[in-house]
């Protein structure tokens, strides 16, 4: 294993920490799912006042995935945590006063980003 710098073998840790809403402690993630995953949600989720409901969305985003990304992995997970640091960057809100929940795009969105660097990608 590396020595603690970030690297396995050698190879760098593309991975990012993700933020919540709730301001609790994020995750990291790889960088290339998380950035497949926001490209994938910024395109289904409308910013109409209605939004998209929350349960359709992991059907709604498969469409959109690089299925070579999401062999073995639980998209259902990365749709949650990917949504979650959204809402904590302010590019997707919780639509207010809605049962089962929704979710829409706010203006502060910047839009997606599939093969380039998500915005403002900071590392702690």
């Amino acid at each position: 294993m590396g020595s603690g710098s970030g690297t396995v073998l050698g190879v760098a840790d593309d991975r990012i920490l993700t933020l919540h809403p709730a301001g609790k402690h994020g995750v990291r993630i790889a960088r290339d799912k998380y950035d497949d995953m926001r490209a994938a949600l910024l395109a289904v989720v409308p910013r109409d006042p209605a939004g998209a409901p929350f349960l359709a969305l992991e059907e709604l985003v498969e469409e959109h995935l690089d299925p070579a990304l999401w062999v073995d992995a639980k998209v259902a997970w990365y749709l949650v945590t990917v949504k979650q640091d959204l809402e904590a960057r302010g590019e997707l809100e919780l639509v207010p006063g809605v049962q089962p929940q929704h979710v829409r795009r706010t203006r502060e969105t910047l839009g997606p980003t599939r093969h380039g660097r998500s915005p403002d990608r900071r590392r702690p």
